[in-house]
């Protein structure tokens, strides 16, 4: 059967476990859905293309890198953090103008001035201006709207009671009725203005301002990283991978730069055989669970490995993306006595690499 092998080098590279979150850890070889969405996004296939993908390789170590990890806070808090203003009035951009930060954990106020740091005196002016017309349309409310409802409230409570005293078919009833619709219309009135300037002149400009929090935190980072790969897949994939390997830049992180070393169509060999191989790998689950490759060192000492479940390619459903997950056992040596549906031998140029698709 044929294949194709991938050999890469990066200086260094984060896979990051998704279920991460204060600090980004990695997987010790990058994640089957990894390695096939640089592989789609290289040929630039805007569509799923099947393949299985093998996956083994070396680190020489680690270490962890910080970084500054930027939080924005669902309601904006005049106390803490940093005041930004979004350039993109969607999010759906990050960029921000910093207005202003709190030089002390308590007591602090952008509003005030308390103890803060003023970046842009303007746009804290601004955010203040638009705090103040909050005050404003809040005393409004419960003032002279509130007293303007309960006139209208009196006043159709008072028509409701002149209806029931009349014939519904009188023309008095009528007027009435009319007169009932006007003050509803009127009330109607009122509160759509209210919400309508305060859409326009208070909520959406205040939308704009965010509370910002900054903490630092780390990646791990894998150095000097080798990695074999071999894809699976119908000829005409293989073909367009192999044409385009070269627009392959980065695995892991946009800055996780590879360096493409070798990339050629082989043919994998089937059959019986005692094979070791040195390199970590991930291995298929169900082939260890059925015994067609087994984790152990060269002298046949079995060895323990880790257990992952790890993304491969993802469905739309209802709109989201549901991913396949594949069952893994990594693990730094291995050995296999015969090759089966997803265990093949790759010889070519005298290179012996056990192949595990997942």
């Amino acid at each position: 059967m044929k294949a194709l092998r991938i050999v890469l080098h990066q200086d260094s590279a984060n896979y990051k476990k998704e279920e991460t979150i204060d600090n980004k850890m990695t997987y010790p070889l990058p994640p089957i859905s990894t390695i096939i969405g640089a592989l789609h996004s290289a040929c630039n296939y805007k569509e799923y293309h099947p393949m299985d993908i093998s996956i083994q390789g070396k680190f020489e170590s680690m270490h962890k890198e910080p970084y500054t990890d930027y939080c924005f806070l669902n309601s904006t808090m005049d106390d803490r953090g940093i005041l930004v203003k979004m350039k993109n009035e969607d999010f759906l951009s990050k960029a921000f103008d910093k207005v202003a930060k709190t030089t002390k954990s308590q007591g602090s106020s952008f509003r005030n001035g308390t103890t803060i740091q003023v970046y842009n005196k303007k746009l804290l002016d601004e955010y203040r201006s638009l705090k103040d017309l909050a005050d404003k349309i809040k005393n409004y409310k419960n003032k002279e709207l509130k007293e303007k409802l309960d006139t209208i409230k009196k006043e159709k409570s008072s028509l409701t009671l002149q209806k029931k005293k009349l014939d519904k078919k009188s023309e008095e009833f009528k007027i009435i009725s009319q007169k009932e619709k006007e003050v509803k219309d009127n009330e109607k009135k009122l509160k759509d203005e209210i919400k309508e300037y305060e859409q326009k002149y208070y909520t959406k400009p205040i939308s704009k301002y965010k509370s910002l929090t900054t903490s630092i935190k780390y990646y791990e980072i894998l150095n000097n990283i080798d990695l074999v790969i071999h894809v699976r897949s119908d000829e005409d994939t293989l073909n367009d991978i192999l044409e385009n390997i070269y627009n392959l830049k980065s695995i892991g992180r946009s800055e996780d730069f590879v360096d493409v070393k070798e990339a050629k169509i082989v043919e994998l060999y089937e059959g019986d055989c005692d094979v070791d191989n040195n390199l970590s790998m991930y291995l298929n689950y169900e082939d260890v669970k059925d015994g067609y490759i087994s984790p152990k060192y060269k002298d046949g000492k079995p060895i323990n490995g880790t257990k992952y479940y790890i993304n491969k390619n993802y469905e739309i459903k209802e709109g989201k993306r549901e991913f396949v997950k594949k069952k893994v056992l990594y693990t730094s040596y291995c050995a296999i006595e015969e090759t089966s549906d997803n265990i093949f031998l790759d010889n070519t140029d005298e290179k012996n690499y056990i192949v595990n698709f997942i």
